[in-house]
């Protein structure tokens, strides 16, 4: 459900002709005005709106309410425009004005989706997590990322502040031959360096792991538990973000019937989706890793808890015995020869001394001091 105070109204989406309806006339519903939203805000939450056509840009930032009437005019032109952190109100904005389907739009708004791929007519949308790992504070911080896709346009909604798109599109301009192949090719670039990212996380998570275990394995003093399970707790994060990834590209690689895509992205596809297979597999290792490195904490500190308890119990021992033969001397009976003896008192410490001696060898030996 949508945030309270935003009020959801269906949007329009293309026709099975191809042709968009009205607005506010969608799914046969009654009219509906569109969202009035502050030029201001539109123009905060849009990093850029191009339009291409033939592999190659078109002019430099185009403006919303033409975007679309642009792509039309070309005969394979396409207009790709990317949102960043948009509220609702700019999201409902370029809903209406790109057709979009409402539970597309709703997802969208509320974020905090999985990864997944929905079909809607003629139009696609794919929600991918997006991943940056912060090494000073050994955190993932887990974003999301939408993907509009239809015959002539590309939406992308990027909340947080993981995989940032202007190099995506840079790299795109720079390959027209890619780039010509229409807005699947915005897809699979996109995809591809979302997937890229992981694997930045997954080294920095890799030289984490590699410290606790040589911090844990290195016979000091220091308990990593917390950080273990620190580590453990953001590796299941970003597991959840990953692994939902890999039956949408799946899909894109090797079921492409049905999808509003060009069949010539298959291969590019097949690519990123055995990235997120390894990516998946190493993750999993990790978390089996961890597990281990966790268990041999726990085994550790149960074997030092048990050499001091040896230890202690050691010296115990030894100081009992002068405990005991001066308790029983400081009980002032009358009957003690060997108080009245010139060598008593001596030879009473020698042999205190010689026990004591005794038993600190004794536990020396067993290990137990």
């Amino acid at each position: 459900m949508a945030d309270e105070g935003f009020s959801w109204f269906p949007l329009p989406h293309r026709g099975p002709g191809g042709q968009r309806p009205a607005a506010g006339t969608a799914h046969g519903l009654p009219p509906t005005r569109a969202p009035h939203v502050d030029p201001k805000d539109v123009g905060s939450a849009i990093v850029d709106c191009g339009l291409y056509e033939g592999g190659e840009r078109r002019g430099e930032r185009i403006e919303l309410e033409s975007a679309l009437k642009q792509a039309d005019a070309c005969e394979d032109g396409f207009v790709w425009i990317g949102l960043h952190d948009p509220g609702p109100g700019v999201v409902e904005a370029v809903g209406e004005h790109f057709g979009l389907h409402p539970l597309a739009v709703e997802d969208a708004v509320c974020a905090h989706q999985r990864a997944k791929l929905e079909v809607f007519d003629d139009m696609l949308f794919t929600v991918l997590k997006t991943a940056r790992y912060v090494d000073h504070e050994e955190l993932i911080q887990i974003g999301e990322l939408m993907i509009f896709l239809g015959p002539n346009f590309v939406v992308t909604v990027r909340h947080g502040e993981g995989s940032p798109l202007h190099e995506v599109r840079r790299d795109l301009e720079e390959h027209p031959e890619l780039l010509g192949i229409g807005p699947s090719s915005v897809l699979y670039a996109v995809a591809d360096r979302v997937v890229d990212d992981y694997a930045a996380v997954i080294e920095g998570i890799a030289v984490d792991i590699e410290e606790v275990e040589v911090e844990v394995f290195s016979g000091g003093a220091s308990n990593p538990a917390e950080r273990i399970y620190k580590l453990k707790r953001e590796l299941l994060e970003f597991r959840r973000a990953v692994t939902p990834l890999l039956q949408p590209m799946q899909r894109l690689s090797a079921r492409q019937t049905g999808l509003p895509l060009d069949p010539r992205t298959g291969d590019y596809f097949r690519d990123v989706h055995d990235h997120v297979t390894r990516d998946s597999e190493r993750i999993a290792a990790f978390d089996e890793l961890l597990s281990g490195v966790l268990q041999a904490n726990l085994a550790q500190l149960t074997v030092r808890d048990n050499q001091d308890l040896r230890r202690i119990s050691a010296w115990v021992a030894i100081i009992a015995v002068p405990t005991m033969i001066f308790a029983i001397y400081g009980m002032n009976f009358e009957q003690m020869p060997e108080l009245k003896w010139r060598f008593g008192y001596p030879l009473i410490l020698l042999v205190t001394l010689a026990i004591c001696g005794a038993l600190y060898r004794r536990f020396r030996n067993s290990g137990w001091l």
